[in-house]
């Protein structure tokens, strides 16, 4: 806790003196999170995790992308940053259940289209396939060997971007766990948190990977497609949300293979690559996958609801 003495030393200054302990949120598999009270307020003090920067975070960009969330009322507003932590007021929250989430997805739709379409430029891209080329070049590095499904995945993900080419980069969130989630308590606002991978990127990134995630159903990805394009979904924009869910999976498989060699957190990141991997295999295994790539190509839908 030394550390977090020195980062609560160097906040009391403009947020307040500490009034009792701080306690450790759980929950966080890349960083560690604390509740602290400063001044009479609750804040959370994020510390980063052992290297985060090769898993392609970028913390200026993350806290560029809270601040302007949160000017959107759709995330907890930023108190300070520090180059070693981020500081959020602390918001009374839970977890939905996946009903709760179903239920409101035009919400998180239109929370999400508001971020996307916002005038924000995050000096941070996020691309899976560049993603995986760094990954990859990281593990060799360290001396690791690549697994073959991990060749298999960068294989896919090359495929789906020759359809879905990323002409035009749009501010993105790029990490929508079920975890990442959240309703406020006093007045049930759906707020997103943990912005750390936000970058320049494809907003069908996004709905593909809060689809995957969040174990959407097909009718479920059909209202989430109506609600963020404001139009029933065409068969390219299906093919495309279908596409990028295996994307999805493809980036978090890899992410698990290289959080097994840097980081020092007590995670089961091998079995959680592994379980991305089968996920993937068994999406590119069916017979419409073709389909899906054929689909996405053929149509050019603007990412946002904007012309590209």
């Amino acid at each position: 806790m030394g550390e977090l003495n020195d980062i609560l030393q160097r906040l009391e200054p403009t947020l307040g003196p500490l009034s009792g302990q701080p306690s450790e949120l759980g929950g966080g598999i890349t960083n560690r999170n604390f509740r602290v009270t400063l001044g009479g307020d609750d804040y959370v003090i994020r510390r980063p995790g052992k290297d985060t920067d090769l898993l392609g975070i970028d913390r200026e960009a993350e806290r560029l992308a809270t601040e302007t969330a949160a000017r959107l009322a759709i995330a907890p507003g930023v108190a300070a940053a520090l180059d070693d932590c981020l500081v959020t007021r602390f918001i009374a929250c839970r977890s939905p259940s996946a009903h709760e989430l179903d239920t409101r997805v035009e919400e998180i739709a239109g929370a999400l289209r508001s971020f996307h379409e916002s005038a924000i430029v995050l000096h941070a891209s996020f691309w899976v396939p560049d993603l995986l080329d760094r990954y990859a070049a990281i593990v060799r590095e360290r001396g690791g060997e690549l697994p073959a499904p991990y060749l298999q995945a960068a294989a896919v993900a090359a495929r789906i971007e020759a359809a879905l080419p990323l002409a035009r980069r749009y501010p993105c969130h790029n990490d929508l766990l079920p975890g990442n989630i959240i309703f406020a308590r006093q007045d049930a606002r759906i707020l997103i948190v943990d912005w750390e991978y936000a970058g320049m990127g494809d907003p069908r990134f996004d709905l593909g990977n809060l689809s995957i995630n969040n174990r959407f159903d097909e009718a479920t990805d059909e209202r989430l497609l109506t609600a963020y394009y404001g139009t029933p979904p065409t068969d390219g924009a299906r093919a495309a949300l279908k596409l990028m869910r295996v994307m999805s999976d493809a980036r978090e498989a890899a992410w698990g293979i290289v959080q097994r060699e840097v980081s020092e957190l007590d995670f089961d990141f091998e079995s959680y690559g592994s379980e991305h991997f089968q996920r993937l295999q068994s999406a590119v295994a069916q017979q419409n996958f073709d389909d899906w790539l054929a689909w996405a190509e053929s149509e050019a839908r603007p990412h946002s609801g904007q012309s590209a």
